[in-house]
């Protein structure tokens, strides 16, 4: 699908959920719809509404709160909590499964899949007789230029 595909798909599941939900369809959770389908990388909250401050029209920060509730529940975003810092969102429509490395010193999300990861999953199911309907697998590290530099640091010590 192309991006425009996408988003029109996205925009019909969500007006049939907030319609099936009795709640109203509004140009703002629309348009905060379309400013995350936008995104290419994890978001929070408030990276998202300075986002939306530059479009036109005035969306509060309560409406980014109450439109984040309704696409979790609509299932059209993932939320996440890595470590200590904000709970960072990411689009779920059509994103395949995968699993995250976060630097921890510049807060940094790297994405990953690793087809091992999967078959643990498989054989969990099997092992258990349940069906797993997702996973969440995070690794917490240093970026590899931060661990140059303490290599680096490191050898200096010790002469």
């Amino acid at each position: 699908m192309t991006p425009a595909e996408i988003q029109d798909t996205v925009s019909a599941l969500f007006c049939a959920f907030l319609e099936e939900n009795k709640q109203r369809k509004t140009p703002e959770r629309l348009a905060i719809l379309k400013c995350i389908y936008n995104q290419t990388e994890h978001f929070n909250v408030e990276s998202l509404h300075q986002q939306l401050k530059e479009l036109p029209g005035n969306i509060s920060r309560a409406t980014v709160y109450n439109t984040i509730e309704l696409l979790l529940d609509c299932r059209l975003i993932i939320k996440h909590q890595f470590g200590k810092s904000l709970a960072q969102y990411e689009k779920s429509y059509q994103s395949k499964q995968h699993d995250h490395l976060i630097c921890e010193d510049c807060n940094k999300v790297f994405e990953f899949c690793d087809p091992r990861i999967h078959q643990i999953q498989r054989t969990t199911e099997e092992l258990t007789n349940i069906k797993v309907s997702h996973h969440s697998l995070i690794f917490y590290g240093h970026c590899q230029s931060w661990q140059k530099f303490e290599k680096c640091e490191h050898k200096d010590q010790d002469l």
